[in-house]
């Protein structure tokens, strides 16, 4: 039987669809963190900016209401990164990413070694009751182990219990415009409801795929971190469409995903620092071009605020360059020649971001400065 192969433009297009980056989406915003199945949040901001470029008139007091309402929520999931993820999505996702934190766990060079031995239970109930009332700082959980366990490595107790509880970040931490320190509860005091005994993990693989599909099992790997995923899939290929790369990977896909025309139009898009998109294929291809490697917001020796898209690749980076003369100014920092049509197209999407972060201001000015 023939397998359809997909080129890389190709594989653009369609993870750009699912991503809601090819046209911006008339959804609500749970919806769409429920869609793209959470949000990277390892910088609080950075979900407000994802969503913005992705719905049409995103307001941010609609994130921010849900995270102090509880419909939403920001917890090591994924990667055992912070991500935002609705409350329903919150007591399976750390669910499933107990594994990934256990290996962490245990690995870890510092906390492994001062645990080896050591009876969690205690410290688990302990810490579960400590964070079941006020939200703790780590240097309050710290301190309540110290005295609890004297004898004990107490930062490496708080880590036990942020690998091992399901805790999430309290607000006002995450809401918009607001800075305040980390401090943590137990999803069960926060939600009235505990995490899932028994996740559906092959569920979430569907969703993945529905969201940043076409992919391979190592992509799928790469944006969750879980081992063991190609019996997953094995066991989800009736409910699946195959494919192959240019380089002969094998790809899959749900059923309906939607794969758009390799020469459907891209609009430019400004990324957060931490995009999913660009963090949950092991091959990366698809976004990022070979001799733009240095344009991703990733190991950049530079302050970068996200990635600039355009025509659904990776250009550059963007950065906030302060008030300038009484206007706000972004610049991007690009790989390669941008031709005029490009810049002028670039700098409409980055005025329309300036309005968003920076409301009221006099004027919006968009730089572009080149890498060497």
């Amino acid at each position: 039987m023939t397998v359809d192969v997909l080129d890389r433009r190709t594989l653009n297009r369609a993870t750009l669809a699912r991503q809601m980056l090819l046209e911006r989406a008339s959804l609500p915003v749970l919806d769409a963190v429920t869609h793209l199945v959470g949000l990277q949040a390892q910088e609080p901001f950075n979900p407000y900016h994802a969503l913005w470029s992705r719905l049409d008139r995103f307001r941010p007091e609609d994130l921010s209401e849900a995270l102090l309402d509880r419909r939403a929520v920001r917890i090591v999931v994924m990667r055992g990164t912070i991500h935002l993820v609705t409350a329903d999505d919150c007591v399976v996702l750390r669910s499933v990413a107990q594994p990934v934190l256990d290996a962490e766990l245990a690995r870890h060079p510092d906390y492994g070694p001062a645990l080896r031995g050591v009876d969690l239970e205690p410290v688990l109930d302990f810490g579960r009751e400590a964070l079941a009332g006020q939200p703790l700082s780590n240097t309050e959980l710290r301190a309540a182990m110290a005295t609890k366990f004297p004898d004990l490595d107490a930062a490496a107790l708080a880590y036990a219990c942020r690998c091992k509880l399901g805790l999430v970040q309290a607000p006002p931490r995450g809401v918009w415009g607001r800075r305040s320190q980390v401090k943590v509860v137990t999803v069960e005091a926060w939600l009235g409801r505990p995490l899932v005994a028994d996740p559906p993990v092959d569920e979430v693989v569907m969703r993945y795929f529905a969201a940043f599909g076409p992919a391979a099992v190592a992509d799928v790997a790469t944006w969750s971190r879980l081992t063991g995923l190609r019996e997953v899939v094995d066991r989800l290929r009736p409910r699946l469409r195959t494919f192959r790369d240019e380089r002969g990977r094998e790809l899959f896909d749900v059923e309906d995903g939607v794969r758009p025309d390799a020469d459907t139009p891209a609009p430019p898009r400004f990324l957060p620092e931490y995009d999913n998109v660009l963090l949950s294929h092991k091959d990366r291809s698809r976004f990022i071009p070979e001799d733009g490697a240095r344009a991703g917001p990733f190991g950049a020796d530079r302050k970068v605020s996200g990635a600039v898209l355009h025509d659904g690749m990776v250009c550059g980076t963007w950065r906030m360059d302060g008030d300038r003369d009484g206007a706000q100014r972004l610049v991007v920092d690009h790989v390669g020649r941008l031709n005029q049509r490009a810049r002028s197209a670039v700098a409409a999407e980055g005025r329309r971001l300036l309005r968003f972060l920076a409301p009221g201001a006099g004027r919006y000015d968009v730089g572009f400065a080149a890498l060497a």
